[in-house]
């Protein structure tokens, strides 16, 4: 972590709260990968401190953290191990996202507060196997039939990602009644909610992503807590920023130990160490520079989003930084594995555990050619505004 984007005592206060788990979380890294198993100790330490609440705005009892905050603390977590990071940063994000924009009756923001406050973790529920990833814009296949004055949703969701610990699933659902997609806020302990452990996959192993499976769940009609104008979504929402600054952090853990592995590699060929070869530097300076650009986007992009000013300027630049982000880290990864050569292979470097983990932020919402496509038609369109103006 540079100590550059370090702001405030509070910033500080909660890195330092971080930096008391890092030993504890980086030793078991490898485990939770190989096995794999979801790190719910880490999870548990993590709630236990009040991490859980940190975008809880602080009208209702929460630490009341911007974007930029948990971007910062997002980072510095995914550095020491990455499933956790990825895990809580989607409750993170979804309460972060709720509270700003009021997104539920006033009665439902301050019961779910108070289950915030007492540790509780949430997930949004979407993707499916037909449709994939909402933001697509398909149609779920997941439904909600009214019943007197409840809901039964059948259906199946894929990647719900912290599955052990989610004590609520925010999940959608198509009401063919109102010819809507519709947000559920279902209970863990709810008749009919189930997990099946489908998910087996090469990175970000220990997330337990697994497949969510609602048979017949019945919840009161006041659980439907979201009809969204557009099923993709409609504001800007930066709090999806918790999803590049895990890969951030990875990128930076890959980093440290390709820098480490240079200062300290003396093959006898050599009179020192590996630091002192042109080619090692030249990667070192690379990687860097990768670090920085990224930093400075995500970090820039969080300021705007938080400052009122600039909010309502943006338009693409989530999806942007996202995109530069993800794709910076691995862009890192694969030059420190290269500065070390044959034995970041090994299944005992954490540097090919890295690089597994680093592809998935490609598959996490925006997807690259989404971003594109956006800013292509926001290019074409503003051409075409400017060029009405002007007839």
């Amino acid at each position: 972590m540079n100590n550059l984007y370090i702001k405030t005592e509070k910033q500080q206060y909660w890195i330092n709260q971080l930096y008391e788990l890092e030993e504890k979380f980086k030793s078991k890294s490898a485990e939770i990968d190989e096995r794999p198993i979801f790190p719910k100790e880490n999870v548990d330490d993590l709630i236990n401190i009040g991490y859980a609440s940190l975008t809880l705005p602080e009208s209702y009892g929460g630490k009341g953290f911007s974007v930029y905050d948990m971007v910062l603390l997002q980072e510095t977590l995914a550095s020491f191990d990455a499933n956790t990071a990825l895990s809580v940063g989607w409750s993170l994000g979804v309460v972060g996202e709720l509270f700003e924009n009021k997104l539920w009756k006033k009665e439902k923001l301050d019961f779910f507060a108070a289950e915030v406050l007492n540790g509780a973790l949430i997930n949004r529920s979407v993707s499916e196997a037909q449709t994939g990833s909402p933001t697509r814009g398909g149609r779920p296949g997941t439904k909600a039939i009214k019943k007197g004055d409840s809901w039964v949703l059948n259906g199946r969701k894929i990647f719900t990602t912290a599955s052990p610990v989610l004590s609520y699933f925010l999940t959608s659902a198509w009401i063919e009644e109102k010819e809507k997609v519709g947000f559920f806020l279902i209970p863990r302990n709810t008749a009919g909610l189930s997990i099946e452990e489908t998910w087996d996959v090469v990175s970000m192993r220990g997330t337990s992503s697994n497949d969510l499976v609602l048979n017949n769940v019945t919840v009161h009609e006041s659980y439907l807590v979201e009809l969204p104008e557009f099923a993709s979504g409609g504001k800007i929402n930066g709090w999806l920023l918790h999803i590049p600054a895990t890969y951030l952090g990875i990128a930076q853990a890959a980093r440290d130990y390709a820098i480490q592995f240079a200062n300290t590699h003396s093959p006898n060929s050599l009179n020192g160490t590996i630091a002192q070869l042109p080619n090692v530097q030249q990667l070192i300076g690379e990687i860097d520079l990768e670090l920085t650009k990224a930093r400075l986007v995500i970090y820039g992009v969080a300021t705007s989003y938080d400052n009122e000013a600039t909010k309502e300027l943006l338009s693409n630049e989530v999806s942007v930084a996202k995109h530069i982000v993800t794709n910076s880290a691995i862009t890192i990864v694969d030059k420190a594995m290269r500065l070390v050569g044959a034995k970041s292979l090994q299944r005992t470097n954490p540097l090919q555990r890295y690089y597994r983990d680093v592809r998935a932020g490609l598959h996490n919402p925006p997807m690259d050619d989404m971003t594109i496509k956006k800013l292509a038609l926001s290019a074409l369109e503003e051409i075409k505004n400017k060029n009405l103006v002007k007839g």
